[in-house]
């Protein structure tokens, strides 16, 4: 399997049409001090916002959801939630589940899909909606690198999208494994995808006159 990113980052955005930019998680409950309080967050949300409102109609918000209470969780995810009964639904503040005010004021035109696992795709509405919008190009951004970010990155793979994850706009609350989740996207992932700065993103992506 090679190696080397076959993706040429100015033909990414060629049709800038059919890129969409998927922000993942940038919530409340992991800016704010939480149990799943993500630090890094906050280093990344001036470049998010800078993408978000240049292509606000392009970009989606994901929700992460927690279940209602642990014994409503599904499998496995009971033990996760018995874990952390704080951050269900039954306990948690509501408005601690909307996306941080720097990038909320951008919604609408920016759109918000919630999910109740890591992954956005598994209901099928997402796809659905960027089938239905032509989307081909994803950019992803948000948190964090090694969870949520893999979830949504492996999923657009698997579903045929062109991927370009933004380096200094994906964030996590551990150095190590951060740093090695980029490594392993530049390094096995080359032919389905780019790691691009934001400012290689902003100018390739730049809006179209009319």
């Amino acid at each position: 399997m090679s190696k080397e990113c076959a993706l040429d980052p100015d033909r990414l955005f060629s049709d800038p049409d059919r890129c969409a930019h998927i922000c993942v998680d940038m919530q409340r409950m992991f800016a704010e001090p939480t149990p799943w309080h993500a630090p890094w967050m906050v280093r990344v949300i001036p470049a998010i916002a800078a993408l978000v409102e240049q292509q606000a109609a392009r970009t989606i918000f994901s929700r992460f959801i927690p279940a209602d209470r642990p014994e409503s969780a599904p499998g496995a995810w009971q033990a996760y939630y018995s874990r952390w009964p704080m951050m269900t639904q039954a306990v948690l503040p509501p408005d601690l589940l909307d996306i941080i005010p720097a990038l909320s004021i951008f919604s609408p035109p920016a759109r918000i899909v919630d999910k109740q696992v890591y992954s956005p795709w598994l209901s099928g509405a997402l796809h659905s909606r960027l089938q239905a919008d032509h989307v081909h190009t994803l950019v992803v951004t948000g948190g964090e690198t090694e969870i949520c970010v893999l979830a949504t990155v492996m999923g657009a793979i698997d579903l045929g999208y062109r991927v370009v994850i933004v380096s200094d706009g994906v964030c996590s609350s551990a150095d190590e494994t951060h740093d090695a989740m980029l490594a392993i996207y530049r390094s096995r992932f080359g032919q389905q995808l780019a790691v691009l700065d934001m400012a290689e993103v902003l100018s390739a992506w730049a809006p179209q006159p009319r």
